[in-house]
């Protein structure tokens, strides 16, 4: 009994929720982190969107079970082995899309719509789109940024259009970085490309790379636009010794220190691509790199540090 809820949390990808942190983008940015209503409504949806993935994730591996058999690392999924049976993965994903989409309701009816919205996405991705090129990036990004718009639904504090762009162009840079490393794990075995992803057998090293290079570049100019013409919260700094020796157009500008961390993220991520050939799995190489998680360890108390304590 012990080992199936260990195969049936394993089947839940946990660690996959990580992802849904996005969905605190709206408050974390508004100022409104401590605010213990917005806070809980933003657990809440939080919660909704736990579930709402695993149920996709169950769904994803239902349909793929055969593939995943054949996979260097997805045969150790607990539907490929066996270990859950598929009666009760089936089960599992019913309550948890019924469940999360009643949860949903109780939100807003717009938050049921989104919630449904991100379902079929993830639903037409499992069944159509991720057969096809560029478009299966594409629909992977949109999940983040759908995260990040529940957070917006939720509160209705809004990000500024430079913060959302650098959401899109992360979400990109993360999706490519994906296909990148699975093009490289299953690069000497076209066999299992073709029985499991045929989409990668129209990508190259070179295309990807280019499209790599290309949205961290996006990723770093659309963060460090935001960080220099976000409008301030709280009180003025214009005065303060600690900014009186900065040019009248920097004061104030304080998360402009926060792109350090996101520069430096940017360029261990891709090392972890192209060293370790790793990327498949986003949440796996944060957990696994040291460096890595302590540089969006450092970004969040710089974030929360300058909008709560400094109040930029």
């Amino acid at each position: 009994m012990k080992k199936l809820l260990h195969n049936i949390l394993r089947l839940l990808r946990p660690r996959q929720w990580l992802k849904n942190f996005a969905i605190f983008a709206a408050i974390l940015f508004s100022g409104q982190l401590f605010s213990t209503p917005t806070l809980l409504q933003i657990l809440y949806g939080f919660g909704v969107f736990c579930a709402l993935s695993s149920a996709i994730y169950i769904i994803n591996d239902l349909f793929d079970q055969k593939k995943d058999r054949l996979h260097p690392f997805k045969r150790f999924r607990p539907l490929a082995t066996g270990e859950v049976p598929t009666s009760l993965a089936i089960v599992l994903a019913v309550v948890f899309l019924i469940g999360s989409f009643f949860a949903s309701l109780l939100i807003s009816p717009a938050f049921l719509l989104l919630s449904l919205t991100y379902f079929f996405l993830q639903l037409s991705y499992t069944l159509l789109f991720k057969h096809i090129e560029i478009i299966d990036i594409l629909v992977l990004a949109g999940g983040y940024i759908l995260r990040v718009y529940a957070g917006e639904l939720i509160t209705s504090f809004h990000i500024s259009a430079w913060l959302f762009l650098t959401t899109i162009s992360l979400a990109l840079f993360l999706a490519v970085g994906k296909r990148r490393s699975e093009l490289t794990l299953l690069a000497s075995q076209q066999s299992i490309i073709a029985a499991t992803r045929k989409t990668l057998s129209h990508y190259n090293e070179k295309m990807l790379d280019v499209y790599l290079s290309i949205f961290a570049t996006s990723t770093f100019i659309s963060y460090a636009l935001f960080t220099f013409l976000e409008i301030p919260h709280g009180s003025n700094l214009s005065n303060d010794i600690l900014v009186s020796f900065l040019p009248v157009n920097l004061q104030k500008k304080w998360l402009m220190i926060t792109i350090v961390p996101v520069v430096y993220g940017l360029m261990r991520y891709l090392q972890r691509i192209y060293e370790k050939h790793e990327g498949e799995s986003p949440e796996r190489v944060l957990f696994s790199d040291r460096p890595l998680l302590s540089s969006v360890l450092i970004w969040t108390i710089l974030v929360i540090t300058i909008i709560y304590v400094i109040k930029q």
